[in-house]
Protein backbone atom coordinates (compact mmCIF):
# COMPACT_ATOMS: atom_id res chain seq x y z
CA UNK A 1 0.00 0.00 0.00
CA UNK A 2 1.33 3.41 -0.90
CA UNK A 3 1.85 6.35 1.40
CA UNK A 4 -1.09 8.08 -0.19
CA UNK A 5 -3.31 5.08 0.48
CA UNK A 6 -2.10 4.91 4.07
CA UNK A 7 -2.87 8.60 4.67
CA UNK A 8 -6.26 8.19 3.03
CA UNK A 9 -7.13 5.19 5.20
CA UNK A 10 -5.97 7.00 8.35
CA UNK A 11 -8.03 10.04 7.38
CA UNK A 12 -11.11 7.92 6.86
CA UNK A 13 -10.63 6.23 10.22
CA UNK A 14 -10.29 9.58 11.97
CA UNK A 15 -13.34 10.92 10.16
CA UNK A 16 -15.41 7.87 11.16
CA UNK A 17 -14.39 8.24 14.80
CA UNK A 18 -15.27 11.93 14.85
CA UNK A 19 -18.71 11.39 13.29
CA UNK A 20 -19.92 8.92 15.93
CA UNK A 21 -22.89 10.40 17.85
CA UNK A 22 -24.74 9.83 21.13
CA UNK A 23 -27.04 7.48 19.22
CA UNK A 24 -24.65 4.61 19.87
CA UNK A 25 -22.35 5.21 16.93
CA UNK A 26 -25.02 3.97 14.52
CA UNK A 27 -23.70 6.14 11.68
CA UNK A 28 -20.18 4.69 11.97
CA UNK A 29 -21.57 1.15 11.97
CA UNK A 30 -23.59 1.85 8.84
CA UNK A 31 -20.55 3.26 6.99
CA UNK A 32 -18.45 0.27 8.03
CA UNK A 33 -21.00 -2.45 7.23
CA UNK A 34 -22.94 -0.90 4.36
CA UNK A 35 -26.50 -2.16 3.82
CA UNK A 36 -26.08 -4.76 6.58
CA UNK A 37 -25.84 -2.07 9.21
CA UNK A 38 -28.22 0.42 7.65
CA UNK A 39 -31.63 1.42 9.07
CA UNK A 40 -30.97 -0.11 12.46
CA UNK A 41 -31.90 3.33 13.79
CA UNK A 42 -34.41 5.99 12.75
CA UNK A 43 -32.04 8.80 13.77
CA UNK A 44 -31.48 11.28 10.88
CA UNK A 45 -28.02 11.29 9.37
CA UNK A 46 -25.78 14.30 9.84
CA UNK A 47 -25.24 15.54 6.29
CA UNK A 48 -24.68 19.30 6.59
CA UNK A 49 -21.23 20.55 5.74
CA UNK A 50 -20.38 23.59 7.88
CA UNK A 51 -18.19 25.46 5.37
CA UNK A 52 -21.00 25.54 2.77
CA UNK A 53 -23.70 26.86 5.11
CA UNK A 54 -25.80 29.73 3.82
CA UNK A 55 -29.08 31.17 5.16
CA UNK A 56 -30.96 28.05 4.11
CA UNK A 57 -28.20 25.84 5.47
CA UNK A 58 -28.25 27.60 8.82
CA UNK A 59 -32.04 27.22 8.94
CA UNK A 60 -31.70 23.50 8.21
CA UNK A 61 -28.95 23.19 10.81
CA UNK A 62 -31.09 24.94 13.44
CA UNK A 63 -34.06 22.72 12.62
CA UNK A 64 -31.88 19.60 12.82
CA UNK A 65 -30.62 20.65 16.23
CA UNK A 66 -34.09 21.53 17.52
CA UNK A 67 -35.57 18.22 16.40
CA UNK A 68 -32.74 16.06 17.71
CA UNK A 69 -33.24 13.78 20.70
CA UNK A 70 -30.42 15.52 22.55
CA UNK A 71 -32.16 18.89 22.40
CA UNK A 72 -35.52 17.32 23.30
CA UNK A 73 -34.01 15.80 26.42
CA UNK A 74 -32.29 19.09 27.25
CA UNK A 75 -35.60 20.99 26.93
CA UNK A 76 -37.34 18.38 29.07
CA UNK A 77 -34.65 18.86 31.71
CA UNK A 78 -35.05 22.65 31.52
CA UNK A 79 -38.81 22.24 31.91
CA UNK A 80 -38.24 20.21 35.08
CA UNK A 81 -35.86 22.85 36.42
CA UNK A 82 -38.35 25.60 35.55
CA UNK A 83 -41.02 23.86 37.62
CA UNK A 84 -38.93 24.09 40.80
CA UNK A 85 -39.61 27.82 41.47
CA UNK A 86 -43.32 27.15 41.02
CA UNK A 87 -43.26 24.71 43.93
CA UNK A 88 -41.04 26.80 46.20
CA UNK A 89 -42.39 30.33 45.60
CA UNK A 90 -46.09 31.20 46.23
CA UNK A 91 -48.03 31.45 42.97
CA UNK A 92 -50.62 34.12 42.23
CA UNK A 93 -52.88 31.63 40.49
CA UNK A 94 -52.99 29.43 43.59
CA UNK A 95 -53.01 31.71 46.63
CA UNK A 96 -52.85 35.48 46.25
CA UNK A 97 -52.76 36.01 50.03
CA UNK A 98 -49.57 33.96 50.35
CA UNK A 99 -48.02 35.90 47.49
CA UNK A 100 -48.83 39.21 49.15
CA UNK A 101 -47.50 37.95 52.48
CA UNK A 102 -44.26 36.88 50.76
CA UNK A 103 -43.93 40.31 49.14
CA UNK A 104 -44.43 42.04 52.51
CA UNK A 105 -41.73 39.90 54.15
CA UNK A 106 -39.21 40.13 51.29
CA UNK A 107 -39.25 43.68 49.89
CA UNK A 108 -35.77 43.28 48.39
CA UNK A 109 -36.46 40.04 46.49
CA UNK A 110 -39.92 41.03 45.31
CA UNK A 111 -38.85 43.33 42.42
CA UNK A 112 -36.40 40.70 41.16
CA UNK A 113 -38.98 37.92 41.34
CA UNK A 114 -41.55 40.08 39.56
CA UNK A 115 -39.16 40.80 36.69
CA UNK A 116 -38.40 37.10 36.41
CA UNK A 117 -42.14 36.30 36.59
CA UNK A 118 -41.56 33.88 39.45
CA UNK A 119 -44.95 34.61 41.05
CA UNK A 120 -46.71 33.15 38.01
CA UNK A 121 -44.15 30.65 36.69
CA UNK A 122 -46.46 28.43 34.66
CA UNK A 123 -47.83 31.32 32.60
CA UNK A 124 -44.52 33.17 32.29
CA UNK A 125 -42.91 33.92 28.94
CA UNK A 126 -39.78 31.86 29.57
CA UNK A 127 -41.67 28.78 30.82
CA UNK A 128 -44.08 28.98 27.88
CA UNK A 129 -41.12 29.28 25.49
CA UNK A 130 -39.52 26.10 26.86
CA UNK A 131 -42.89 24.34 26.72
CA UNK A 132 -43.57 25.30 23.11
CA UNK A 133 -40.00 24.53 21.95
CA UNK A 134 -40.20 21.09 23.56
CA UNK A 135 -43.54 20.49 21.86
CA UNK A 136 -42.12 21.47 18.45
CA UNK A 137 -38.94 19.48 19.06
CA UNK A 138 -40.82 16.29 19.88
CA UNK A 139 -43.13 16.61 16.87
CA UNK A 140 -40.24 17.42 14.52
CA UNK A 141 -38.34 14.46 15.92
CA UNK A 142 -41.16 11.92 15.78
CA UNK A 143 -42.79 12.58 12.42
CA UNK A 144 -39.78 11.85 10.16
CA UNK A 145 -38.72 8.92 12.32
CA UNK A 146 -42.22 7.47 12.09
CA UNK A 147 -42.28 7.63 8.29
CA UNK A 148 -38.80 6.16 8.13
CA UNK A 149 -39.79 3.34 10.46
CA UNK A 150 -42.91 2.61 8.39
CA UNK A 151 -40.62 2.34 5.37
CA UNK A 152 -38.40 -0.10 7.27
CA UNK A 153 -41.40 -2.26 8.19
CA UNK A 154 -42.41 -2.43 4.55
CA UNK A 155 -38.87 -3.33 3.53
CA UNK A 156 -37.02 -6.62 3.82
CA UNK A 157 -33.92 -7.59 5.79
CA UNK A 158 -30.77 -6.59 3.84
CA UNK A 159 -28.63 -9.17 2.12
CA UNK A 160 -25.58 -10.57 3.89
CA UNK A 161 -22.26 -8.73 3.53
CA UNK A 162 -19.48 -10.55 1.73
CA UNK A 163 -17.24 -10.67 4.79
CA UNK A 164 -19.31 -12.04 7.68
CA UNK A 165 -16.13 -12.22 9.72
CA UNK A 166 -16.28 -8.46 10.19
CA UNK A 167 -19.47 -8.65 12.25
CA UNK A 168 -19.42 -8.54 16.08
CA UNK A 169 -20.55 -12.17 16.52
CA UNK A 170 -19.47 -14.94 14.13
CA UNK A 171 -19.26 -18.72 13.96
CA UNK A 172 -18.64 -21.29 11.20
CA UNK A 173 -18.44 -25.05 10.61
CA UNK A 174 -18.39 -27.55 7.77
CA UNK A 175 -21.22 -29.98 7.01
CA UNK A 176 -22.13 -32.69 4.53
CA UNK A 177 -25.67 -31.28 4.16
CA UNK A 178 -26.57 -29.63 0.89
CA UNK A 179 -26.52 -25.77 0.96
CA UNK A 180 -30.19 -25.58 -0.11
CA UNK A 181 -31.27 -27.83 2.76
CA UNK A 182 -29.19 -25.80 5.22
CA UNK A 183 -30.78 -22.54 4.09
CA UNK A 184 -34.30 -23.99 4.27
CA UNK A 185 -33.65 -25.30 7.79
CA UNK A 186 -32.12 -21.95 8.81
CA UNK A 187 -35.14 -20.00 7.55
CA UNK A 188 -37.50 -22.39 9.36
CA UNK A 189 -35.60 -21.92 12.64
CA UNK A 190 -35.53 -18.14 12.30
CA UNK A 191 -39.27 -17.94 11.64
CA UNK A 192 -39.87 -20.16 14.66
CA UNK A 193 -37.90 -17.61 16.69
CA UNK A 194 -40.13 -14.83 15.23
CA UNK A 195 -37.40 -13.32 13.03
CA UNK A 196 -38.37 -11.71 9.75
CA UNK A 197 -36.32 -13.64 7.22
CA UNK A 198 -35.74 -14.20 3.54
CA UNK A 199 -33.38 -16.22 1.39
CA UNK A 200 -31.23 -14.04 -0.82
CA UNK A 201 -28.56 -15.67 -2.93
CA UNK A 202 -26.60 -18.15 -0.85
CA UNK A 203 -27.65 -16.76 2.55
CA UNK A 204 -30.63 -16.29 4.85
CA UNK A 205 -31.11 -12.73 6.14
CA UNK A 206 -33.15 -12.42 9.36
CA UNK A 207 -34.07 -9.47 11.56
CA UNK A 208 -35.79 -9.06 14.94
CA UNK A 209 -36.46 -6.37 17.53
CA UNK A 210 -38.61 -3.83 15.67
CA UNK A 211 -40.54 -3.17 18.88
CA UNK A 212 -37.49 -1.31 20.16
CA UNK A 213 -38.14 1.49 17.70
CA UNK A 214 -41.89 1.22 18.41
CA UNK A 215 -41.14 1.72 22.09
CA UNK A 216 -38.91 4.69 21.31
CA UNK A 217 -41.59 6.35 19.17
CA UNK A 218 -44.31 5.49 21.69
CA UNK A 219 -42.32 7.11 24.50
CA UNK A 220 -41.90 10.40 22.67
CA UNK A 221 -45.48 10.38 21.38
CA UNK A 222 -46.65 9.85 24.96
CA UNK A 223 -44.63 12.90 26.01
CA UNK A 224 -46.56 14.96 23.46
CA UNK A 225 -49.83 13.57 24.85
CA UNK A 226 -48.71 14.61 28.34
CA UNK A 227 -47.82 18.12 27.19
CA UNK A 228 -51.16 18.56 25.40
CA UNK A 229 -53.05 17.18 28.40
CA UNK A 230 -51.35 19.53 30.84
CA UNK A 231 -51.99 22.48 28.53
CA UNK A 232 -55.67 21.56 28.18
CA UNK A 233 -55.97 21.13 31.93
CA UNK A 234 -54.63 24.63 32.53
CA UNK A 235 -56.61 26.35 29.77
CA UNK A 236 -60.02 24.85 30.58
CA UNK A 237 -59.64 24.04 34.27
CA UNK A 238 -62.17 24.88 36.98
CA UNK A 239 -61.11 24.73 40.61
CA UNK A 240 -62.95 26.27 43.52
CA UNK A 241 -64.11 25.65 47.08
CA UNK A 242 -67.32 25.88 49.02
CA UNK A 243 -68.09 25.66 52.74
CA UNK A 244 -71.35 23.85 53.51
CA UNK A 245 -73.13 23.38 56.83
CA UNK A 246 -75.12 20.23 57.58
CA UNK A 247 -78.43 20.52 55.75
CA UNK A 248 -77.00 22.96 53.22
CA UNK A 249 -76.13 22.22 49.61
CA UNK A 250 -74.09 23.21 46.57
CA UNK A 251 -75.14 23.70 42.96
CA UNK A 252 -72.46 23.92 40.29
CA UNK A 253 -72.77 27.59 39.34
CA UNK A 254 -70.38 30.51 39.76
CA UNK A 255 -72.41 32.07 42.59
CA UNK A 256 -72.13 28.90 44.70
CA UNK A 257 -68.34 28.97 44.92
CA UNK A 258 -66.67 30.76 47.83
CA UNK A 259 -63.67 31.21 45.55
CA UNK A 260 -62.93 29.88 42.09
CA UNK A 261 -59.97 29.75 39.69
CA UNK A 262 -60.49 29.05 36.02
CA UNK A 263 -58.39 28.63 32.89
CA UNK A 264 -57.98 31.28 30.23
CA UNK A 265 -60.40 29.56 27.80
CA UNK A 266 -63.05 28.74 30.43
CA UNK A 267 -66.63 29.92 29.89
CA UNK A 268 -69.39 29.93 32.50
CA UNK A 269 -71.62 27.79 30.28
CA UNK A 270 -68.97 25.07 30.45
CA UNK A 271 -70.01 24.26 34.04
CA UNK A 272 -71.68 20.84 34.16
CA UNK A 273 -75.09 20.70 35.90
CA UNK A 274 -74.90 18.78 39.17
CA UNK A 275 -75.53 19.45 42.86
CA UNK A 276 -75.10 17.83 46.25
CA UNK A 277 -76.25 18.32 49.85
CA UNK A 278 -74.33 17.69 53.07
CA UNK A 279 -76.59 15.43 55.12
CA UNK A 280 -74.28 14.73 58.03
CA UNK A 281 -70.61 14.93 58.93
CA UNK A 282 -68.94 12.25 61.06
CA UNK A 283 -65.67 12.89 62.90
CA UNK A 284 -64.03 10.96 65.73
CA UNK A 285 -60.59 11.58 67.22
CA UNK A 286 -57.87 9.64 69.04
CA UNK A 287 -58.20 10.48 72.74
CA UNK A 288 -54.86 9.32 74.13
CA UNK A 289 -51.31 8.45 73.24
CA UNK A 290 -48.88 10.20 70.89
CA UNK A 291 -51.59 10.49 68.19
CA UNK A 292 -54.09 12.21 70.43
CA UNK A 293 -56.50 14.48 68.48
CA UNK A 294 -55.72 12.66 65.21
CA UNK A 295 -58.94 12.06 63.22
CA UNK A 296 -60.03 8.43 63.07
CA UNK A 297 -63.33 8.96 61.29
CA UNK A 298 -63.60 11.82 58.81
CA UNK A 299 -66.58 11.34 56.52
CA UNK A 300 -69.22 13.50 54.85
CA UNK A 301 -72.50 11.78 54.00
CA UNK A 302 -74.05 13.53 51.01
CA UNK A 303 -76.98 13.30 48.63
CA UNK A 304 -76.13 14.26 45.05
CA UNK A 305 -77.96 14.81 41.79
CA UNK A 306 -76.32 14.12 38.42
CA UNK A 307 -77.81 16.67 36.03
CA UNK A 308 -80.69 19.06 36.48
CA UNK A 309 -83.32 16.28 36.62
CA UNK A 310 -81.16 13.38 37.78
CA UNK A 311 -82.34 11.03 40.55
CA UNK A 312 -81.09 11.56 44.10
CA UNK A 313 -78.25 9.27 45.14
CA UNK A 314 -76.47 8.94 48.46
CA UNK A 315 -72.75 8.43 49.01
CA UNK A 316 -69.92 9.32 51.38
CA UNK A 317 -66.93 11.56 50.68
CA UNK A 318 -63.72 10.84 52.56
CA UNK A 319 -60.18 12.15 52.45
CA UNK A 320 -58.61 10.97 49.17
CA UNK A 321 -61.95 9.38 48.20
CA UNK A 322 -63.69 12.16 46.26
CA UNK A 323 -67.12 12.18 44.69
CA UNK A 324 -66.67 11.88 40.90
CA UNK A 325 -69.52 13.27 38.84
CA UNK A 326 -69.55 14.50 35.22
CA UNK A 327 -65.71 14.58 35.10
CA UNK A 328 -65.65 16.73 38.26
CA UNK A 329 -64.08 15.65 41.54
CA UNK A 330 -65.44 16.83 44.87
CA UNK A 331 -62.74 16.54 47.56
CA UNK A 332 -63.30 16.81 51.31
CA UNK A 333 -60.87 19.38 52.68
CA UNK A 334 -61.70 20.54 56.19
CA UNK A 335 -64.20 20.41 59.02
CA UNK A 336 -65.47 22.70 61.75
CA UNK A 337 -68.53 23.69 63.76
CA UNK A 338 -71.36 26.16 63.21
CA UNK A 339 -73.21 27.27 66.37
CA UNK A 340 -76.93 27.63 65.72
CA UNK A 341 -78.25 30.86 67.26
CA UNK A 342 -81.46 32.88 67.41
CA UNK A 343 -81.04 36.65 67.70
CA UNK A 344 -83.90 38.98 68.71
CA UNK A 345 -83.81 42.76 68.68
CA UNK A 346 -85.09 45.15 71.36
CA UNK A 347 -88.64 44.77 69.98
CA UNK A 348 -88.48 40.96 70.37
CA UNK A 349 -88.39 40.34 66.63
CA UNK A 350 -86.18 37.57 65.28
CA UNK A 351 -83.49 39.20 63.14
CA UNK A 352 -81.32 36.12 62.65
CA UNK A 353 -81.89 32.40 63.09
CA UNK A 354 -79.57 29.67 61.89
CA UNK A 355 -75.98 28.42 61.93
CA UNK A 356 -73.04 30.81 62.02
CA UNK A 357 -69.70 29.77 60.46
CA UNK A 358 -66.55 30.87 62.26
CA UNK A 359 -62.95 31.31 61.24
CA UNK A 360 -60.70 28.50 62.65
CA UNK A 361 -57.89 29.88 64.81
CA UNK A 362 -56.71 26.57 66.29
CA UNK A 363 -56.46 23.77 63.77
CA UNK A 364 -55.79 21.02 66.31
CA UNK A 365 -58.70 21.68 68.68
CA UNK A 366 -61.03 23.61 66.32
CA UNK A 367 -61.35 26.84 68.29
CA UNK A 368 -63.20 29.30 66.04
CA UNK A 369 -63.51 33.07 65.94
CA UNK A 370 -67.17 34.10 65.63
CA UNK A 371 -68.68 37.31 64.22
CA UNK A 372 -72.41 38.00 63.80
CA UNK A 373 -73.32 41.25 62.03
CA UNK A 374 -76.87 42.64 62.19
CA UNK A 375 -77.32 45.66 59.94
CA UNK A 376 -81.12 45.98 60.31
CA UNK A 377 -81.71 46.13 64.06
CA UNK A 378 -84.19 47.92 66.34
CA UNK A 379 -83.54 48.86 69.96
CA UNK A 380 -86.20 48.71 72.68
CA UNK A 381 -87.56 52.12 71.60
CA UNK A 382 -87.87 51.02 67.98
CA UNK A 383 -84.97 53.17 66.81
CA UNK A 384 -82.79 51.72 64.03
CA UNK A 385 -79.34 50.55 65.10
CA UNK A 386 -76.58 48.17 64.01
CA UNK A 387 -75.41 45.45 66.38
CA UNK A 388 -72.60 42.89 66.19
CA UNK A 389 -71.66 39.91 68.35
CA UNK A 390 -68.02 38.82 68.51
CA UNK A 391 -66.33 36.02 70.38
CA UNK A 392 -65.19 32.43 70.14
CA UNK A 393 -66.69 28.98 69.87
CA UNK A 394 -64.92 26.22 71.83
CA UNK A 395 -65.90 22.56 71.19
CA UNK A 396 -64.35 21.47 74.52
CA UNK A 397 -64.03 24.34 76.99
CA UNK A 398 -62.21 23.98 80.28
CA UNK A 399 -62.69 27.30 82.09
CA UNK A 400 -59.42 27.01 84.00
CA UNK A 401 -57.43 26.46 80.74
CA UNK A 402 -58.30 29.79 79.11
CA UNK A 403 -60.20 30.75 76.01
CA UNK A 404 -59.08 27.89 73.78
CA UNK A 405 -60.63 24.50 73.18
CA UNK A 406 -58.82 21.51 74.69
CA UNK A 407 -60.12 18.85 72.28
CA UNK A 408 -61.68 18.92 68.78
CA UNK A 409 -64.78 16.85 69.68
CA UNK A 410 -67.98 18.37 71.15
CA UNK A 411 -67.28 17.29 74.74
CA UNK A 412 -68.23 20.61 76.38
CA UNK A 413 -69.23 23.16 73.71
CA UNK A 414 -69.28 26.80 74.74
CA UNK A 415 -69.99 30.05 72.93
CA UNK A 416 -68.25 33.04 74.51
CA UNK A 417 -69.52 36.39 73.14
CA UNK A 418 -69.57 40.11 73.71
CA UNK A 419 -71.69 42.68 71.83
CA UNK A 420 -71.22 46.06 70.12
CA UNK A 421 -73.58 48.67 68.68
CA UNK A 422 -73.04 51.63 66.37
CA UNK A 423 -72.05 51.66 62.70
CA UNK A 424 -70.81 48.53 60.96
CA UNK A 425 -69.53 50.57 58.01
CA UNK A 426 -71.64 48.66 55.52
CA UNK A 427 -73.86 51.52 54.37
CA UNK A 428 -71.22 52.90 52.00
CA UNK A 429 -71.30 49.75 49.85
CA UNK A 430 -67.69 48.73 50.58
CA UNK A 431 -67.48 44.91 50.78
CA UNK A 432 -66.42 43.41 54.10
CA UNK A 433 -65.28 40.03 55.31
CA UNK A 434 -67.95 38.15 57.24
CA UNK A 435 -65.23 36.89 59.57
CA UNK A 436 -63.90 40.30 60.65
CA UNK A 437 -65.47 43.20 62.57
CA UNK A 438 -64.51 46.86 62.15
CA UNK A 439 -65.02 48.31 65.65
CA UNK A 440 -63.73 51.80 64.90
CA UNK A 441 -67.26 53.27 64.91
CA UNK A 442 -68.83 50.93 67.43
CA UNK A 443 -69.17 50.82 71.20
CA UNK A 444 -69.07 47.76 73.38
CA UNK A 445 -72.01 47.13 75.69
CA UNK A 446 -71.31 47.55 79.41
CA UNK A 447 -72.74 45.91 82.48
CA UNK A 448 -75.22 47.75 84.70
CA UNK A 449 -72.37 49.47 86.58
CA UNK A 450 -71.32 51.16 83.33
CA UNK A 451 -67.68 50.13 83.75
CA UNK A 452 -67.43 46.36 83.26
CA UNK A 453 -67.38 45.16 79.64
CA UNK A 454 -70.30 42.95 78.76
CA UNK A 455 -69.52 39.30 77.91
CA UNK A 456 -71.17 35.91 78.44
CA UNK A 457 -70.23 32.23 78.10
CA UNK A 458 -73.13 30.15 76.77
CA UNK A 459 -73.79 26.44 76.75
CA UNK A 460 -76.32 24.95 74.29
CA UNK A 461 -79.77 26.16 75.33
CA UNK A 462 -78.56 29.29 77.17
CA UNK A 463 -79.65 32.83 76.32
CA UNK A 464 -77.70 36.03 76.78
CA UNK A 465 -79.64 39.31 77.17
CA UNK A 466 -78.13 42.61 76.21
CA UNK A 467 -78.01 45.34 78.93
CA UNK A 468 -81.07 47.62 79.07
CA UNK A 469 -83.31 45.16 77.21
CA UNK A 470 -81.65 45.90 73.86
CA UNK A 471 -82.11 42.32 72.63
CA UNK A 472 -80.99 38.73 73.18
CA UNK A 473 -79.12 35.80 71.65
CA UNK A 474 -80.00 32.14 72.27
CA UNK A 475 -77.46 29.37 71.70
CA UNK A 476 -79.73 26.66 70.19
CA UNK A 477 -77.14 23.98 69.35
CA UNK A 478 -74.25 23.04 67.07
CA UNK A 479 -74.03 21.78 63.51
CA UNK A 480 -70.93 20.63 61.66
CA UNK A 481 -69.63 22.20 58.48
CA UNK A 482 -67.29 20.86 55.85
CA UNK A 483 -65.32 22.59 53.12
CA UNK A 484 -65.10 20.95 49.70
CA UNK A 485 -62.88 21.51 46.71
CA UNK A 486 -64.64 21.10 43.37
CA UNK A 487 -62.08 20.42 40.65
CA UNK A 488 -62.35 19.84 36.91
CA UNK A 489 -59.30 19.32 34.70
CA UNK A 490 -60.22 17.95 31.27
CA UNK A 491 -56.75 16.55 30.54
CA UNK A 492 -56.38 14.25 33.56
CA UNK A 493 -57.45 11.01 31.86
CA UNK A 494 -55.38 11.57 28.74
CA UNK A 495 -52.42 12.56 30.91
CA UNK A 496 -52.72 9.22 32.71
CA UNK A 497 -52.82 7.38 29.38
CA UNK A 498 -49.78 9.37 28.25
CA UNK A 499 -47.88 8.47 31.42
CA UNK A 500 -48.69 4.77 31.01
CA UNK A 501 -47.72 4.92 27.33
CA UNK A 502 -44.43 6.65 28.17
CA UNK A 503 -43.61 3.96 30.73
CA UNK A 504 -44.43 1.12 28.31
CA UNK A 505 -42.43 2.78 25.53
CA UNK A 506 -39.44 3.36 27.80
CA UNK A 507 -39.43 -0.28 28.90
CA UNK A 508 -39.58 -1.40 25.27
CA UNK A 509 -36.79 0.89 24.11
CA UNK A 510 -34.53 -0.17 26.99
CA UNK A 511 -35.05 -3.93 27.08
CA UNK A 512 -35.79 -4.87 23.47
CA UNK A 513 -32.71 -5.22 21.30
CA UNK A 514 -32.84 -4.93 17.53
CA UNK A 515 -30.47 -7.29 15.73
CA UNK A 516 -29.82 -8.98 12.40
CA UNK A 517 -28.47 -12.47 11.74
CA UNK A 518 -27.19 -14.00 8.49
CA UNK A 519 -26.63 -17.67 7.70
CA UNK A 520 -24.59 -18.47 4.60
CA UNK A 521 -24.10 -21.96 3.16
CA UNK A 522 -21.78 -22.55 0.17
CA UNK A 523 -19.90 -25.50 -1.28
CA UNK A 524 -16.23 -25.59 -0.36
CA UNK A 525 -13.34 -26.65 -2.60
CA UNK A 526 -13.35 -30.11 -0.98
CA UNK A 527 -17.09 -30.63 -1.69
CA UNK A 528 -18.22 -29.99 1.93
CA UNK A 529 -20.72 -27.23 2.74
CA UNK A 530 -19.24 -24.28 4.64
CA UNK A 531 -21.85 -22.83 7.01
CA UNK A 532 -21.26 -19.31 8.34
CA UNK A 533 -23.41 -17.47 10.88
CA UNK A 534 -22.95 -13.86 11.98
CA UNK A 535 -24.96 -11.29 13.92
CA UNK A 536 -25.14 -7.50 14.22
CA UNK A 537 -26.95 -5.60 16.98
CA UNK A 538 -28.46 -2.10 17.05
CA UNK A 539 -26.19 -1.25 19.98
CA UNK A 540 -23.94 -3.09 22.38
CA UNK A 541 -25.99 -6.27 22.85
CA UNK A 542 -24.08 -8.52 25.23
CA UNK A 543 -26.29 -11.56 24.55
CA UNK A 544 -25.80 -11.53 20.79
CA UNK A 545 -22.94 -14.14 20.75
CA UNK A 546 -24.97 -16.29 23.14
CA UNK A 547 -28.08 -16.09 20.94
CA UNK A 548 -26.04 -16.80 17.84
CA UNK A 549 -24.47 -19.85 19.49
CA UNK A 550 -27.91 -21.19 20.48
CA UNK A 551 -29.17 -20.77 16.91
CA UNK A 552 -26.04 -22.53 15.60
CA UNK A 553 -26.66 -25.52 17.89
CA UNK A 554 -30.25 -25.77 16.63
CA UNK A 555 -29.15 -25.53 13.00
CA UNK A 556 -26.57 -28.28 13.50
CA UNK A 557 -29.47 -30.71 13.91
CA UNK A 558 -30.14 -30.32 10.19
CA UNK A 559 -26.55 -29.51 9.22
CA UNK A 560 -24.32 -31.64 11.48
CA UNK A 561 -20.66 -30.67 11.44
CA UNK A 562 -18.13 -32.96 9.80
CA UNK A 563 -14.88 -33.99 11.42
CA UNK A 564 -12.18 -31.37 10.81
CA UNK A 565 -8.73 -32.36 9.48
CA UNK A 566 -5.98 -32.69 12.05
CA UNK A 567 -4.61 -29.27 11.09
CA UNK A 568 -8.10 -27.73 11.08
CA UNK A 569 -9.04 -24.77 13.15
CA UNK A 570 -10.73 -26.80 15.88
CA UNK A 571 -10.37 -30.51 16.62
CA UNK A 572 -13.52 -30.53 18.74
CA UNK A 573 -15.90 -29.58 15.92
CA UNK A 574 -17.59 -26.29 15.08
CA UNK A 575 -16.34 -23.01 16.39
CA UNK A 576 -18.44 -21.25 18.96
CA UNK A 577 -19.84 -17.77 18.41
CA UNK A 578 -17.01 -15.31 18.75
CA UNK A 579 -15.89 -11.84 17.96
CA UNK A 580 -14.06 -11.08 14.72
CA UNK A 581 -10.78 -10.76 16.55
CA UNK A 582 -11.03 -14.43 17.52
CA UNK A 583 -11.61 -15.55 13.92
CA UNK A 584 -8.82 -16.36 11.55
CA UNK A 585 -8.86 -14.58 8.20
CA UNK A 586 -9.52 -16.75 5.08
CA UNK A 587 -6.54 -17.89 3.07
CA UNK A 588 -7.48 -15.56 0.23
CA UNK A 589 -9.06 -12.47 1.78
CA UNK A 590 -11.14 -10.25 -0.45
CA UNK A 591 -10.72 -6.53 -0.77
CA UNK A 592 -11.48 -4.93 2.64
CA UNK A 593 -14.05 -2.66 1.07
CA UNK A 594 -16.13 -5.71 0.16
CA UNK A 595 -17.10 -6.21 3.79
CA UNK A 596 -19.16 -3.04 3.66
CA UNK A 597 -21.07 -3.95 0.53
CA UNK A 598 -24.48 -5.60 0.49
Amino acid sequence: MSTTDTDSAAGKAAENAAEQTADGGAGAEERELGAAGSQLSTAPAEEISVPSLGPLGWARWFWRQLTSMRVALLLLFLLSLGSIPGSLIPQTSIDQLKVQDFKDKHPTLTPVYEKLQLFHVYSSVWFSAIYILLFISLIGCIVPRTWQFVGQLRGRPPAAPRRLTRLPAYTTWRSDAEPEKVLEAAQRIMKRRRFRSRITGNAVAAEKGYLREVGNLLFHTALIVLLVSFAAGQLWKTEGSSLITEGGGFSNSLTQYDDIKTGQLFKSEDLAPFSFQLDRFHATYERSGPQMRTPRTFRADVTYWDGADGPARKTSIKVNEPLEIQNYKVFLLNHGYSPVVTVRDGQGNVVHKGPVVGLPIDGANLTESMVIKLGDYRDKNGKRDQVAYQGQFLPTWVRSKGMFSQFPALDNPALVLTAYHGSLGIDGGTPQSVYQLDKSRMKQYREADGKTKFARALAPGDTMKLPGGEGSLTFDGVKSWASFQISHKPGDQTALLGAVGALVGLVGSLFIQRRRIWIRAVKGSDGATVVEMAGLGRSEYAKLPEELGDLAVRLQTDAPPTAEPEDGPDEDGPKAASTPGDTEEPAHPADPAEGASA
